[in-house]
């Protein structure tokens, strides 16, 4: 891309002058004004590669004309000559102060503005070519990110397939509850990111089942005494098989799977975990994994009514369940029902 060139200058012969050496030097014809403050009003919505600029100009000097483009976030790092006469030292004392980058004697030498005019144009060339690699850099970087997310996506999702083939429940009912999580997240105004990993890390909540024996997973009826205290080790083996990873993720996913069955008031499993010592994850997820779990058919139960359900929880605020999370799940009460109408067994 050819380097742009900004000219400003009062004088007509000046003007011409800087326009022809600069011409000379980087191929394409200079931007000039001799008003300063139509050569202000042209920074605001472009960014030269290099800026000559008189001292002396009637309305706005060189010094006023520095200052407010120094002030475009845009143009801060932009190379800026000043055109002045030799003995003004304190004018460009004043102007090395406010952001110029070099200066030219009036009368203009040809051969030394040639050279400057070279010189700042590689030294800007050399700049945006830095800033590129870095934002090729970036961009770079969140592929590669987007890239590790999407492959643990990918392990969650394939986790949460094996678990449902061993599993009477329904692949819906792990979407559903995902969604819910995600409701009561936003409802409660937890950070967004902190939404979407719920939602991806939820359906990780029983992956434990894989361990657990099928004459007990995949009994009709009821479990007894027995039968129960092996049902309930799903949830230390859910957090043995996702623990050790560095992935937030994964890390999300064991937090989940070792305390979505532990309850408020402390006689839940595997920990008797109460209150706020229950990872705000866990209490979550308890709300949307009992109320889908109430309002769905089980080969041992009928589905309860969502009215039913809903009341259930309310009962329960504080006892099974986190007051906070009912009551964020109750309030988006239509949302809740548009994800249990849209995701049908």
């Amino acid at each position: 891309m050819k380097p742009s060139v900004l000219i400003v200058d009062d004088n007509a012969v000046n003007l011409l002058l800087l326009a022809t050496l600069t011409e000379s030097v980087s191929g394409v014809p200079a931007v000039s004004f001799d008003d300063p403050l139509s050569a202000v009003e042209w920074c605001q919505s472009n960014t030269p590669d290099l800026i000559l600029v008189d001292y002396m100009m009637p309305g706005l000097n060189g010094h006023d004309f520095i200052r407010i483009v120094r002030k475009l976030s845009h143009c801060m790092d932009v190379p800026i000559v000043m055109v002045t006469t030799e003995n003004e030292k304190a004018v460009r004392h004043e102007a090395l102060s406010l952001g110029a980058t070099e200066f030219l004697a009036k009368p203009v030498d040809v051969s030394e503005c040639r050279s400057r005019i070279r010189n700042l144009l590689a030294l800007r060339q050399s700049q945006n070519l830095i800033k590129d690699k870095a934002k090729l850099l970036e961009h770079e970087v969140r592929l590669a990110t987007a890239a590790i997310l999407d492959r643990e996506r990918e392990l969650i999702v394939r986790l949460s397939k094996a678990a449902e083939f061993r599993d009477p429940e329904t692949g819906a009912h792990v979407q559903r509850m995902a969604h819910y999580s995600q409701i009561i997240a936003k409802k409660m105004d937890l950070p967004a990111e902190f939404q979407q990993l719920l939602l991806d890390a939820a359906p990780m909540h029983d992956v434990g089942k894989l361990g657990i024996p099928d004459h007990i997973l995949l009994k009709p009826g009821r479990l007894d005494d027995d039968e129960m205290r092996i049902m309930r080790r799903h949830a230390e083996i859910g957090a043995v098989i996702l623990a050790g990873s560095s992935a937030p993720l994964i890390q999300l996913g064991e937090e989940i799977a070792r305390t979505h069955h532990e309850k408020y008031d402390g006689t839940g499993y595997p920990n008797n975990l109460a209150g706020e010592n229950i990872p705000l994850s866990g209490r979550i997820v308890a709300v949307a994994d009992v109320f889908d779990a109430l309002t769905s058919e089980r080969p041992y139960k009928k589905a309860w009514s969502d009215e039913h359900a809903r009341q259930f929880l309310q009962d329960n605020a504080g006892k099974h369940f986190c007051p906070v999370c009912v009551s964020a799940f109750i309030s988006a009460w239509d949302e809740v029902m548009e994800v249990k109408a849209r995701l049908l067994d």
